[in-house]
């Protein structure tokens, strides 16, 4: 969907106050679970759901989404629980937030598909970090779309790093219904040559 599609959708209401209310993604509350906290670099947030839970747990966190309404209910959302998130409004598919090299803890991309987004987010951990991604596949019958992966494609992108964590299939997120590729991969920590 066009960031336009989803300004609409915030704006309008459509985007029901349970879903913008929903728990942080499962699999996020599990991953950093045992990790210190850190930068945390939430590409497309939506209304925060992750951000903010990161943010209460006192990982300092930068969070974009092309949909200045989602922002804006981010903004006002992270005043009311008391914590602080740099939020940021940019287009990501049309390449507007410029993500900075080796700077980021954790990232995370949770429901949302721009297969060329992974390269520089890979680029953007500090070497041991730890990137987060879930995005829809096809359904049995259905082709691969833009915003839909082929079964076993996400992997695929993380070839040489270690792997904490692949599924694919349904969801455990109350929020999401369609069947999802996920992975959870750190980074390689580069070893150094010489005596």
């Amino acid at each position: 969907m066009q960031i336009s599609g989803w300004e609409e959708r915030y704006r309008s209401g459509q985007i029901s106050a349970e879903y913008m209310e929903a728990a942080p993604t499962p699999l996020l509350v599990e991953t950093v679970g045992n990790l210190a906290p850190g930068n945390a670099l939430d590409l497309a947030c939506g209304a925060g759901r992750n951000a903010l839970w990161l943010a209460e747990h006192g990982w300092r966190v930068t969070a974009v989404d092309g949909a200045s309404a989602a922002i804006e209910i981010l903004r006002s959302r992270a005043a009311g629980r008391g914590v602080t998130v740099d939020v940021r409004v940019a287009d990501l598919e049309k390449g507007e937030y410029r993500i900075e090299r080796s700077a980021w803890d954790l990232i995370t991309i949770c429901y949302f598909l721009q297969r060329d987004l992974f390269q520089p987010a890979k680029e953007a951990l500090v070497p041991g970090g730890i990137l987060l991604a879930i995005a829809h596949i096809t359904e049995p019958g259905e082709q691969p779309t833009e915003h839909r992966l082929r079964p076993g494609e996400l992997a695929r992108y993380f070839e040489g790093w270690k792997i904490l964590h692949l599924h694919e299939g349904k969801p455990n997120d109350a929020a999401h219904r369609r069947l999802v590729a996920e992975i959870v991969a750190r980074r390689p920590i580069e070893r150094r040559a010489g005596p």
